[in-house]
């Protein structure tokens, strides 16, 4: 546990969990949420927005979660102030919240790109799953093995 410091924001990912209503512990608004919130993409966020004094912490759970081990996240006041412009800690979790959205609908957006495209000239893997006989051009083609008439006879 670490000592108060007036100086410091904690930030958890509950605080963005698109499931948890206000009352069960969300602090942003839905359109500033996310899906399955983490540590990882709240750091990823939070450095995105451009904030720069931030500690993690792994592993430690809120204390109305104590099942979940979440992680929390500190981040400067001052700091916060000074890179982003928040002049409060609700002001500073929306447009953490708004950004870590932008990043997921981004990721989503991507990825459906990608699997429409197909896959990669060297993707051997993801080639052979995408293998497409079509009737006509198996029935055209003969059998590479000579197929045996019976009995050799003596």
């Amino acid at each position: 546990m670490m000592d108060h410091n007036p100086d410091r924001i904690c930030v958890w990912p509950g605080y963005f969990d698109t499931r948890l209503s206000r009352r069960s512990g969300r602090r942003v608004p839905k359109d500033s949420s996310v899906i399955k919130p983490d540590l990882e993409g709240l750091f990823l966020a939070a450095r995105k927005l451009g904030l720069k004094k931030i500690k993690r912490e792994e592993g430690t759970s809120h204390p109305s979660r104590p099942h979940m081990k979440e992680g929390r996240m500190w981040v400067s006041r001052g700091g916060s102030k000074q890179s982003v412009g928040a002049q409060s800690k609700e002001e500073l979790l929306q447009l953490i919240g708004a950004e870590w959205r932008q990043m997921q609908r981004d990721q989503k957006e991507a990825t459906a790109d990608r699997i429409a495209r197909g896959p990669q000239t060297g993707d051997r893997r993801a080639r052979s799953q995408r293998k497409v006989r079509s009737g006509d051009s198996s029935a055209a083609k003969k059998p590479s093995f000579k197929k045996r008439s019976g009995f050799k006879k003596r």
